[in-house]
Parts: C-alpha cells; structure tokens; sequence
C-alpha cells in the first residue's frame, strides 16, 4: 500500500521539489514563517496577512485581494515548476489537458498552504479581533474567491490554447510554428529519451480533474517529435502568461496615483513572490546548469548599467533645483561654513527667537519658565501614534502649557512624523481655524496605513525603473516609492503638511510653535544633516570647536547653508520628513545636488531619540537658559522600551561563534542609548541638579496584549489601541504626574 502511494504522481512531484526546486520551495517556506510571525514579528508582518487593509479597512475586499495574489503566486508556482519538470513525466503529453492534470496532481503545497493560511486567519479573527462568526467567514470566502477566481482565469485561457497530443493526431505533421525549438530548455532529455519513462521518475497513477486516480501508460507508441511539440506548445503558453502578468504588472505600476489600486501590502509580497519564482524559474529553464553563473553575471550587469544616470534614478529631495551646479561638499567647506561670525550670527538670531519663546511662556506668571526640550524616537506608526497621545494627554492636563513651554522638538522617524503633524495642527488652532487640539481622530489620521501605497508601489514600478514623471515647484522628479509615501502622507493628514520648509521659520521665529530640527543622517560620512528653517551652524560642531578648531570635528551639516544656492527654503517638508524616516529599502536614499554627491537615511542610525541634537543645543545656550528659566526639563518619548532582555551566549557552535561578534553591530540602538545616557549626564553637569530634569514616556504592551505593535508603517485597529491605551500605564502615569508637578513649580 504505502509503495503504491509513493509512486503516485502527487508524492513523486513532491519528492523531485525537494530534490531539485529548493530554491522555489524556500518562499512557501518564508511565506509560512511570515504568517506564524516567526519571521519579522517586529516588523510586524504577519498582521499585514491576518489583518490586511485596503483603502483603510478590513473587510471582504482587503481580503479578496490576498486570495485573488495567492492564486496568482500558485499558479505562477505551477506554471514555473511545469516548465522546469513536465520532461521527467514524459506520460502528460499523452494526455488530454496535461497542464490542468499537473496542476491538479502538484496541489499538495498551495492546498496545504491555503488551508493553513485561513485556519490562522480564523484564529487570528476570533482570538486577537474578537470578530463575530459572520465576519470571519465572509473573510474566508472573501480568500477563497479571489483564489479560485484567478486560477479560473488562466486556466480558462490554457484551456482555449493548449493543444494536447489528440488535436496533434488528426494532423500528418506538426505544423510549422510547432517544430521549432523555443528555447535551449531545462529539458535534459532529447527526442529519442523522452519515451523511456521507465529511467526517469517512475509513476505509477496519477490524478485526474475528478480526483480520480488514473494508471500511467506506456507513451512507446508514440511518436517521438510529436510528444516533444506537446511539452514546447505548453511551454510557450506557459511564458506567455508570465511575459503578459510583468507587463500588467508594469502597467499598473504607471497608475500609482490612483487609490483604488493601492492594494493591501501582503498582495504586494505575493506579486513579489510570483515575479521571484517567474525570474529563477525563466533563468533555470532557459540556462539549465549554468543559471547561477548567469545569474550572477545579470547581477554584475545590472550593477554597472545602473551605474549611468539613463538607468539609475535616484531619488531627489523634492523642491530642490538639481539643474544649478553642485554644492562642493568637503571637511574645509564644512568648517567654512561654522566660523566663529556665523555662529555668533546664527546664535543672536536663535536668542531672539528664545525671547519671543520666555514672552509667550511668562503668561503663564512665572518669571523664569522651565524650558521643555521634546525628544521622540522612531518606529514608524507606533512611534507617531505614541508621540501625539502623550503630548496630547499631558498638554491637556497642563492646559496648554506644555507645548508653550517647548522651545524644540527632536528625533527621528515616525516620532517626528507624529509630532510634525501635532504641530501643523497647533500652528493652525494659534492662526485662529477650528481645531481641537486633542480630538481623538488626529491620532486615527497620523496612524493610518502607508505601507500598502508604498509596497504596491514597490513591486509594480520601482522593481522595474520608475518612469513616470510628477512636476513641483517648477521641478520634475521621477515617480517611485518615495513619492507615494508622501502622497499617502499628505492624504493622512488632510494636505496640511505640503509646506516648503520656509514656511515654518516666521512661526517658530516668533514662539507660535517649537522649533523642530530634523536630522537624517548621511550615509557618505555619518554625519548629521540639520533641516530648520533658522540658521544653525552652531550645531555643526561642539561650542569648543570655536577656541580649538582642530580638536573637535565638524560632526554635523547645515541643510539651508550647505544648499542656499539650490532653494533650500523651497524643500518641501514632506519631503524632509520622509527623509527623516528612510528606513532602509522600505524607502529609497535621497541624493542631495553636492560634490561629491551624498546621500541621507533614516535619522535613527545616528540619533534615534534626539538626544544628541538637545543636548548640543543645551551646551551652546546654557549661559541664556541658566539666565532666564529655571531650568530644562528634557521630556523622552520612546517607542520602545529601554532595559532590553540579556541573551546568553554560552553553548554556541561554531558557525554562530563566528557570527556573534557582527551582531554587536545590530545593537545600535542600545549603543545610542548609552551613549545618549552619558550626554543626559553631561547637561545635568552644565546645568546643576536643581535646574534639569529627564521625564521618560515609554510605550509597552499591556500586560493583556503582551505582544507589542508592529515597527512599520501600518498598524492594525488593535495595535492603534494597544499604543493609546499604553498611556494609561503605572510608569506612563506616573511620568505624567512628575511632568505636571514640575511644569507647575
């Protein structure tokens, strides 16, 4: 019995998967390990399956979307997998409909996976959603229509254009177009091998569109060329399909603009997958054996094309003018522009900025304010999200007096993202509209989705060079993935950020908001590049580099002087913002109009809590602060917690021995973390013990949800939750309660 079952069609595909298509095997693989969250929990992945949402809800269509690319990626599997394996099973070409019989017999991994796919949407729904059964299962059949759906497509075309070998038989010869080889082929077998079956993969009975289970036959008898033109005619349908679904696919990546096709970012990873098993599958049939080196030499290939600037696009900062002639970027340069002049020039026109902030904030009758500085931390939406309800919440509760008493704001990624937003709103209540500061619905605005636009956008234009041009300000810029994101952006919050960065500098020069300074960091020498409407040279370097210029390094660029010539006043602060959050891959490097040419990242690489840039700002006006406030109070808001879990490092083997000492460099946020403890230290030294004070606001997970938000662009209606309801916390409440007690003192 089990000997029978081993030789049947479906245990024997499975079998020569493992063998020879472990490379195509490994994305069920991630796929699974996507789903259970075994693979990027953190990130949170998995949600972006379970929970996926498209034009801001979860319903039948987000879900219709997943299934409708899941059969996409099934049959792209089954498409690809024929054309690497139909040789060995020369028996289908006797068939009638050979692909829908391979298809039906190498089901077993799809059906497998679709089953275990909605039984973890239904736990997932029931458990963590608290979903009613009607829901769920109007989920569920949400998936399995768009499944079936697609696979209905395709096999509704193959089944109009796929010959088998009876429609061949009424014709004395092949016709012309039939005869010709289509491609070198990972066939491995020539016209005469193909009928001895019996030295290939034995098979005893297959399955047929009933399920019925059907004894191989001897395909002896016929005629070698015949049987041959069968594979190659399915073969070529076969890669019509795929050839039709890139240029789909590249279509669609041409119509970003439009909302309706920003799918759910889980169908993105599906389409990514199934253009991934199209690539190795096409690479492996056309170039058998030599598909790695070849592989490897489109890879060195595409390197160098994209060497010239035809063929690599890189992205831009948007309001920019990259037409005038490169700003010269070099360590003289750079402490030409921190002389001790301009300092002093820069420093006098911040000065009457903090006079205009100590008039505002004496009206709450105290003569000598505390001075908030602001410092939030990335982590995409969570940290947004995170960052407006703690200054909402503890605002509120001071009755204004907290955001009056912020002179800066600092941090990086999504934390800024959030508090940008909060301020937008505050300038906008200050100039006299309608806003309630503390509405509900700005946190539901600043949290919604903007990974799907963004991974969308990802696999449908970016993965095959984005063309598609948009103009600003006079500008052109090329669309990609970084576009999209601000569009999204924009859309979130109602258009109210699509400001140049000038906009801001009468606002803050006259105390209505906080400054804000936002600080990517340059990949080219890990430098901090400062973004402010106000000039701050005297954040390029330490306060003693004036008396010993060549003690101290320029650690630090500012944007406006660095890129005056290029309209840097005109950069539009979404822009400056995104910038602040280039998060590796997940948005593109932007290339600034310098010589040498540099390019900047996320923020959080160099100062993922701000605290650098408070403290240089605390060193360089301490004599000003201790003469008219009674104080700093430095208010960390952090996405994260900070005591991080001590992993052991005994009983390893060799292989993780050798890799060990590489991941201290992933721990550089706990790095930053004790360096930005020391630099707490050295205020409070410049400052005294009466006269500073560190307030901590940290987001954990409830002791009911104990699984924390995702760090990414998206966050499910139960982790938006989970991060408001974080401030309700006993160590969140009781920062509340010291901020309140020293704000009023």
């Amino acid at each position: 019995m089990m000997r029978h079952i081993y030789y049947t069609f479906p245990i024997q595909l499975i079998i020569l998967h493992i063998r020879s298509n472990q490379l195509l095997l490994l994305l069920w693989v991630l796929l699974v390990l996507f789903i259970t969250g075994s693979l990027g929990r953190k990130l949170g992945i998995f949600y972006l399956f379970l929970d996926p949402e498209y034009l801001g809800r979860v319903n039948f269509w987000s879900f219709f979307f997943l299934g409708f690319t899941m059969g996409g990626f099934t049959m792209t599997w089954n498409l690809t997998t024929y054309l690497l394996t139909a040789h060995y099973f020369p028996f289908l070409a006797s068939l009638s409909r050979p692909f829908t019989k391979f298809c039906i017999n190498n089901a077993i991994i799809p059906l497998a996976f679709l089953v275990f796919y909605v039984a973890s949407v239904i736990h997932f729904q029931q458990y963590y959603e608290a979903l009613s059964s009607g829901v769920i299962v109007w989920n569920c059949v949400a998936i399995i229509t768009g499944f079936l759906l697609l696979i209905g497509l395709i096999f509704s075309y193959l089944y109009f254009t796929n010959k088998d070998i009876f429609s061949f038989s009424y014709r004395q010869e092949p016709p012309p177009d039939q005869t010709k080889h289509i491609a070198p082929g990972r066939r491995g077998v020539d016209l005469d091998e193909i009928k001895l079956d019996e030295k290939r993969w034995k098979v005893r009975t297959y399955l047929t569109e009933s399920l019925s289970a059907r004894t191989v036959r001897s395909v002896a008898h016929y005629d070698s060329g015949l049987l041959m033109n069968i594979f190659r005619q399915n073969h070529l349908n076969a890669l019509i399909i795929q050839i039709v679904s890139m240029l789909i696919l590249m279509g669609l990546g041409q119509m970003i603009d439009i909302a309706w096709l920003r799918i759910p970012a889980a169908a993105s990873l599906l389409i990514l997958g199934s253009v991934i098993v199209a690539i190795v599958g096409a690479l492996i049939y056309w170039f058998d054996q030599w598909w790695v080196t070849i592989f490897i030499v489109l890879l060195f290939g595409v390197d160098f094309l994209t060497g010239f600037e035809m063929l690599y696009f890189r992205n831009k900062a948007y309001g920019l003018n990259y037409s005038v002639a490169p700003a010269a970027y070099s360590y003289e340069g750079l402490q030409a522009q921190c002389v001790e002049e301009q300092i002093i020039a820069d420093q006098e026109a911040t000065i009457a900025l903090l006079d205009n902030w100590r008039a505002r904030a004496t009206r709450h009758k105290q003569a000598k304010p505390k001075l908030v500085l602001l410092c939030v931390s990335g982590g995409g939406l969570r940290a947004a999200t995170w960052s407006m309800k703690v200054v909402q919440t503890a605002d509120s509760l001071l009755q204004g007096r907290l955001l009056d008493q912020t002179v800066l704001i600092t941090g990086a990624s999504g934390g800024m993202i959030g508090m940008a937003y909060l301020r937008e709103l505050l300038l906008q209540q200050r100039l006299g509209a309608n806003v309630n500061l503390y509405d509900r619905q700005h946190l539901h605005a600043i949290s919604k989705d903007m990974l799907n636009s963004v991974a969308f956008t990802i696999v449908s234009n970016d993965l095959f060079l984005p063309w598609g041009r948009f103009r600003l300000q006079e500008q052109t810029y090329r669309k990609d993935r970084a576009y999209i994101f601000e569009k999204q952006l924009n859309e979130n919050t109602a258009g109210m950020l699509d400001k140049p960065l000038s906009a801001y500098q009468q606002p803050e020069a006259q105390a209505l908001i906080p400054m804000m300074y936002i600080t990517p960091a340059i990949v080219n020498d890990a430098r901090r590049l400062v973004i402010s409407p106000q000039p701050v040279s005297f954040m390029m370097r330490p306060p003693v580099g004036a008396r010993l210029p060549h003690a101290v390094e320029v650690d630090a660029v500012d944007f406006r002087q660095l890129f005056q010539a290029h309209g840097a006043d005109k950069l539009r602060f979404l822009t400056a913002l995104r910038m602040n959050a280039t998060y590796p891959y997940i948005l593109p490097n932007v290339h600034l109009p310098s010589s040498p040419e540099i390019e900047v990242m996320d923020a959080g690489f160099r100062d993922n809590y701000g605290i650098l840039s408070a403290t240089r700002f605390v060193q360089v006006f301490r004599a000003w602060i201790r003469e008219h406030t009674s104080g700093v109070v430095l208010v960390q808001i952090s996405s994260s917690e900070r005591i991080e879990k001590i992993y052991p490092s005994d009983r390893q083997g060799v292989l993780a021995s050798l890799i060990n000492p590489i991941g201290l460099a992933g721990q550089f946020l706990v790095l930053q973390e004790y360096e930005q403890d020391t630099s707490i230290g050295f205020i409070f030294d410049l400052l005294g013990k009466d006269h500073f004070e560190v307030i901590r606001f940290m987001y954990s997970p409830s002791k009911a949800n104990k699984m924390a938000a995702s760090i990414s662009f998206h966050l499910t209606k139960g982790e938006r939750e989970n991060v408001i309801n974080a401030i309700d916390l006993p160590h969140n409440q009781a920062a509340l309660e010291q901020l309140i007690q020293v704000l009023n003192n």
